[in-house]
């Protein structure tokens, strides 16, 4: 897994990267009360925002990572956006994107040093 200094995981598979957000931002946001997905086929650039997340506490965007297609949504997310709190790092993936370029996952960083950035 990478990790970006908005506190998203990335994980590749294949020649798509799924995305979701980390523990800390989950316990940062609070209960999570709706998830708004983005559309499947949607072409993004890196750093569009792309996901909405609204909380208890606050309300707060999801961007793209790298560029891609949109590939996959996780649509139990919005059924049960509680999701989020209860598995951030497995069934409550946000999508997966089909990569235009994987290298530019080189530039996230590895779990000990997202450790590092939150400590």
């Amino acid at each position: 897994m990478k990790f970006t200094e908005d506190h998203e995981w990335l994980r590749v598979d294949g020649d798509m990267v799924v995305v979701g957000i980390t523990e800390h931002a989950a316990e940062q946001l609070g209960d999570v009360v709706f998830v708004e997905l983005p559309e499947l086929e949607t072409q993004v650039a890196q750093g569009d925002e792309i996901v909405v997340i609204e909380s208890v506490k606050a309300a707060s965007d999801i961007v793209a990572p790298i560029d891609g297609e949109i590939v996959a949504v996780n649509d139990a997310l919005a059924d049960t956006p509680g999701m989020v709190n209860e598995d951030p790092l497995g069934g409550a993936w946000f999508f997966k994107i089909k990569a235009d370029d994987l290298s530019q996952m080189d530039r996230f960083m590895d779990e000990d040093a997202y450790k590092d950035h939150i400590a």
